[in-house]
C-alpha cells in the first residue's frame, strides 16, 4: 500500500510514518522542501527502513501541485492509496499572513495534488481549533456552528477544513486532535506549545517555594490533552477502516481539565507546590465592572507582557486560559473500539513529559545544570571574610562564632560583658580560629556608632553582619497594659540596635560592592505567637525594613537573609521554666542555619511549620486564630511574667505536651 504524507518529518508526522511503515508492503512518499532531505534521512535511520520504502519527494507546500516535478507526478499518478495532509503551522505566535498562506493556500494546493494523483482517500489532519471558541460541547458533526474565530490560528484551521469539505472531488476524512503533547512512554516532544508554556512557571515555583506550600488555583477553561502516540495510532487505525469517508473524527480524551487541574498535575511531576484550593471562575463574574476596569488600569499591559515573557509564556495564550469548548468524540470512540487504542490519563504520563522538557526543551537547561553543581563549602565562602556577630558570647551567637572561626573566617565577637568576651575568644583560639572581641551594648545607639568606627579602623570592612543580639519577653497583652516599657525595650534592641548597625556599615559595603546582612528573626513573626506581642513586633519591624532594603540594594551587591528561628534552647528562654519540657533546637543547630545562610544567601530561612503558619494566617485566618487561641488558653503566663518567682514544673500536662510536639518550635 502506498501513502503520500505532507509534514512527514513534523512531530505527529514522524510517529504516523512509523506506524504506516509497520504495515506489510507499505511505502511512504514524503514531501520535503529543497535542502531538508536530511530530515527524512534521519527519520529513515531512526526507523531502520530501506530508502525504497521511505521516499523523499521534493516540493513546496505553497506552490502549484506542491512544486512536484513532472516525473514525480507521472510516476505517482494512480499509485497513492492514502494521502495524509499534516503539514501546517501550529503556532499561536505566527503572524496572520504566514498562517493564511501556509494553512489555507497550502491545503488548497495539497488537495489539488491529491486529486491530480487520483488518491484513494484524502486524510486531512485538522484540529479542534476549527471549532473556534464555541461555548459548549462541539460535536464531530458540527462545523458551521464554530464561533470566536478572531484568532488567526483558529480562523485558518477552520477555513482550511472548509476547503476539504466544500472542494474535494475525492473521498476525504477529517481528524481533529486536541492539545497534542509528548509521547506517553518517552515524553518526546519537539517544541514548547500548549500546556508546556506553563512548565517554566511551575519550575520557578519549585525553585522559590517548598513543595508543600499550598497555592490557590482558578477553575477556568477546558483543556483536552492527548499524547502524540495516541494521535498517530488513532490516525493509522481509522484511516484504514472501510467506513468513514466524508466524516470527521475527534481525536480527544474522554475528559477535559480546567486550568488549575492541569497546573496541579504538572506541579505533582515537578515536585512543586500544588493547588489544593481552587476557586470557581464564576466567582470573578460577581466582581463589579468598575472594579475590573480599575484593576486593569492599575496594571500596565507592558508590565504584564514583560512578566509573561520572563516565564516564556506568549501573551497571546492568555486569552485561551478560559477556553470554553468541550468535545464529543462518539464517532472516534466507536471507530477505535476493540483496537486497544485509547487515551491514557494525563496523570499517568505527566512525569515523562516533565522529565523530557526539563532535559531537552527548557531554554535554561544548560544554565540550570551549572546551578545543580555542588554548592561551595562554608570555608570557601568565609575564607578571608570579616564576619561580625552580635550577642556572640552565648547561645546561637557563640555557636556560630565557633563554627565560622573553625571554617576560616575572621570573626568579630560583639557583646556587653568583658569576661564572656574573653572566654569566647579563648574558645575560638582553642579551635585555631581568628577572632577579635568588641564590647558594645547594641541597644545604645552611641555604643553602636563607636563599635562601627573601631571595627572599620581595624579592618576597613565587614563582609557579613549577623544581627543576633536580641531580647525576648513572654507576657500576655493583658498583663502588659501597664508595662509599656516592655515594647520600648524590645524595639530598642531588636529593631533600632540592628537597624543602626546596618545603616552604619552600609556605606562601606556599598563602597566595596558587596555585603551580606543576616538578621535573626523569629518563627513568631510567621505564626503570630500569643504572649510575644512585644518581641514579635520588634522582629517584624526588622523583617519589613529588610524586605524594603533588599529591593533597593539588590543591584549593588548587598544581600539580606532573614532567619525565622524556631524555639532554641538558649539563656534567653531560661526564665520560662516551662520550656524545659517542650521541643527545642540546640544552639549548634541554629548556628548551622546561619552557616547555610552564608553559603546559599537565600532571602529567608524558616522551618516548614513556620511557613505553613504564615500561609494559614493568610488563607484561613479565622481557623488559624482559633488554633493559636487554643494554645494561648492551654498554657499560661510564667510566674516571672506575673512578677513572682519562677519554679520549674515537675511535668507538663498531657495536652500541653501533645500540643507542643504538634507545633514544634513555636513559642507559646
Amino acid at each position: 500500500m502506498n501513502y503520500f504524507v505532507t509534514g512527514a518529518t513534523g512531530f505527529i508526522g514522524r510517529f504516523l510514518v512509523a506506524r504506516l511503515l509497520k504495515r506489510e508492503d507499505s511505502r511512504v512518499f514524503a514531501l520535503v522542501r529543497p535542502g531538508s532531505e536530511y530530515k527524512l534521512e534521519a527519520l529513515r535511520r531512526r526507523l531502520g527502513v530501506e530508502e525504497q520504502r521511505l521516499v523523499p519527494i521534493t516540493g513546496d507546500l505553497t506552490r502549484k501541485s506542491l512544486g512536484l516535478s513532472k516525473r514525480d507526478l507521472d510516476d505517482l499518478a494512480g499509485q497513492i492509496d492514502h494521502f495524509f495532509h499534516l503539514a501546517a503551522i501550529y503556532d499561536l505566535n505566527a503572524d496572520e499572513n504566514t498562517q493564511r498562506y501556509t494553512n489555507i493556500e497550502g491545503t488548497r494546493q495539497t488537495l489539488k495534488l491529491a486529486e491530480q494523483l487520483q488518491a484513494g482517500c484524502f486524510h486531512h489532519v485538522s484540529s479542534v481549533a476549527a471549532g473556534g471558541l464555541y461555548p459548549g460541547t462541539f460535536t464531530e458533526d458540527m462545523f458551521e456552528e464554530a464561533s470566536g474565530l478572531d484568532n488567526p490560528y483558529l480562523l485558518t484551521k477552520h477555513e482550511s477544513e472548509a476547503l476539504v469539505r466544500q472542494e474535494s472531488r475525492i473521498p476525504w476524512r477529517i481528524y481533529r486532535p486536541s492539545l497534542v503533547v509528548g509521547h506517553s512512554q518517552t515524553g518526546e516532544m519537539d517544541k514548547i506549545d500548549g500546556p508546556y508554556y506553563f512548565f517554566k512557571l511551575i519550575q520557578k515555583l519549585k525553585d522559590y517555594l517548598p513543595n508543600w506550600f499550598p497555592l490557590v488555583g482558578v477553575e477556568s477553561g477546558h483543556f483536552n490533552i492527548v499524547p502524540v502516540d495516541f494521535v498517530a495510532s488513532a490516525l493509522d487505525h481509522i484511516a484504514h477502516l472501510p467506513e468513514g469517508n466524508g466524516q470527521c473524527f475527534h481525536l480527544t480524551a474522554e475528559r477535559s481539565y480546567n486550568f488549575s487541574e492541569v497546573m496541579d498535575i504538572i506541579a505533582g511531576a515537578a515536585q512543586a507546590p500544588r493547588m489544593p484550593v481552587r476557586l470557581d471562575n464564576r466567582v470573578f463574574n460577581a466582581v463589579p465592572g468598575f472594579v475590573k476596569k480599575g484593576v486593569n488600569a492599575l496594571t500596565p499591559k507592558a508590565l504584564i507582557n514583560q512578566l509573561l515573557e520572563s516565564l516564556d509564556i506568549p501573551p497571546t495564550i492568555v486569552q485561551f486560559l478560559a477556553f470554553p469548548t468541550q468535545y464529543d468524540n462518539q464517532r472516534a470512540r466507536a471507530a477505535l473500539e476493540g483496537s486497544g487504542i485509547e487515551v491514557p490519563d494525563l496523570e499517568s504520563y505527566i512525569q515523562q513529559l516533565w522529565d523530557f522538557w526539563e532535559n531537552h526543551l527548557d531554554p535554561e537547561r544548560d544554565q540550570r545544570k551549572d546551578e545543580l553543581q555542588p554548592l561551595p563549602s562554608l570555608p570557601d565562602k568565609v575564607e578571608d571574610k570579616v564576619v561580625l556577630i552580635t550577642g556572640a558570647t552565648s547561645g546561637i551567637g557563640k555557636a556560630s562564632a565557633l563554627k565560622l572561626a573553625r571554617a576560616g573566617a575572621t570573626v568579630l565577637v560583639v557583646a556587653r560583658t568583658p569576661e564572656k568576651l574573653e572566654e569566647t575568644l579563648h574558645e575560638i583560639k582553642q579551635v585555631g580560629g581568628i577572632a577579635r572581641a568588641y564590647r558594645c551594648d547594641v541597644s545604645k545607639m552611641e555604643s553602636v556608632d563607636d563599635l562601627v568606627k573601631e571595627v572599620l579602623a581595624d579592618y576597613g570592612r565587614v563582609d557579613i553582619l549577623v544581627n543576633n543580639a536580641g531580647h525576648s519577653i513572654r507576657r500576655s497583652v493583658v498583663n502588659s497594659v501597664y508595662r509599656f516599657h516592655d515594647f520600648e525595650r524590645t524595639m530598642q534592641l531588636n529593631y533600632f540596635g540592628s537597624l543602626r548597625l546596618i545603616m552604619r556599615l552600609l556605606p562601606s559595603m556599598l563602597e566595596q560592592g558587596s555585603g551580606h546582612v543576616i538578621n535573626i528573626s523569629s518563627i513568631g513573626v510567621l505564626t503570630n505567637a500569643p504572649r510575644f506581642s512585644a518581641y514579635v513586633a520588634s522582629k517584624a519591624a526588622l523583617d519589613s525594613f529588610t524586605r524594603c532594603a533588599a529591593s533597593e540594594l539588590a543591584h549593588q551587591g548587598i544581600r539580606f537573609t532573614t532567619i525565622n528561628m524556631p524555639l532554641v534552647r538558649t539563656p534567653m528562654i531560661a526564665p520560662t521554666k516551662l520550656y524545659n519540657h517542650v521541643p527545642t533546637i540546640s544552639p549548634s543547630q541554629a548556628a548551622d542555619m546561619i552557616c547555610d545562610a552564608i553559603v546559599r544567601q537565600p532571602k529567608r530561612i524558616a522551618t516548614s511549620l513556620g511557613v505553613l503558619g504564615q500561609v494559614m494566617h493568610f488563607i484561613t485566618p479565622r481557623a488559624t486564630e482559633t488554633i493559636m487561641n487554643t494554645g494561648y488558653k492551654l498554657f499560661s503566663d510564667s510566674a516571672a511574667a506575673m512578677g513572682r518567682r519562677e519554679r520549674t514544673p515537675k511535668r507538663i500536662s498531657r495536652e500541653q505536651a501533645a500540643f507542643s510536639r504538634l507545633f514544634k518550635g513555636i513559642h507559646w
